[in-house]
């Protein structure tokens, strides 16, 4: 996720990630859907990619990652959290500095048994032998909790085309929410600031989904360098 940072640190990113919790409340943005159990005690978001891929039917976006898995489960066992699942995602990402989408491929993976230190020092870990100028985390938490600042929004019926286009053609969008990404079986996600669900929700109107089916988590982001 490379070429998203500069724009994220700056703003936000919306990324793809599996089955979210618990629902919106007492925000002002219309009710989502109560997600399912088992959300894990953390996520990690990352990629091998360094380069700026414009041509969505590049090589590169069809790999997927399996090397990548088996090393970065590698690293979160070696220290000492265990390893979930992993879920390959399709993103679209905006460069305000070069005022152009670039598409990648990444991955999202669930992290058990680890706290926040931990979690901090494997994805510092993930991001050096990658080369990457940072990696998401996203650890969830109780809504109520003081360290809940951000949330996680899953909804369904969105394809990578339809992402690209869409933030291409909304200015705010690519300006405060930087990106984007997709499961492969067409689950659009959002991470956001909690401040900002009033700009996720009107994204994914712009989308044409339906926010009633969006499933929301919350937790704590960090982008760890």
């Amino acid at each position: 996720m490379r070429n998203v940072i500069t724009a994220r640190r700056r703003s936000h990113i919306l990324v793809a990630v599996a089955a979210l919790t618990l629902g919106v409340t007492g925000t002002g943005i219309a009710q989502a859907s109560p997600a399912a159990a088992g959300c894990p005690t953390a996520e990690i978001f990352a990629s091998n990619n360094t380069a700026i891929i414009t041509d969505p039917a590049d090589p590169r976006l069809k790999t997927r990652l399996t090397r990548f898995d088996h090393v970065v489960r590698a690293i979160i066992q070696a220290h000492g959290a265990r390893p979930g699942a992993s879920k390959l995602l399709d993103g679209v990402f905006w460069s305000g500095d070069l005022k152009q989408a670039s598409y990648e491929r990444s991955r999202e993976f669930d992290v058990n048994k680890v706290g926040r230190d931990g979690l901090h020092h494997i994805a510092g870990v993930i991001a050096k032998q990658y080369h990457q100028e940072s990696v998401l985390t996203f650890r969830c938490l109780p809504q109520a909790s003081s360290e809940a600042d951000a949330v996680e929004i899953q909804v369904p019926g969105v394809n990578r085309t339809r992402l690209h286009d869409t933030l291409l053609a909304d200015p705010e969008a690519r300006d405060e929410l930087g990106g984007g990404s997709v499961t492969l079986d067409g689950r659009l996600i959002l991470i956001a600031p909690l401040a900002d669900l009033p700009s996720a929700q009107k994204f994914t109107a712009e989308l044409g989904v339906d926010w009633n089916k969006a499933e929301l988590r919350y937790g704590d982001e960090e982008f760890v360098s």
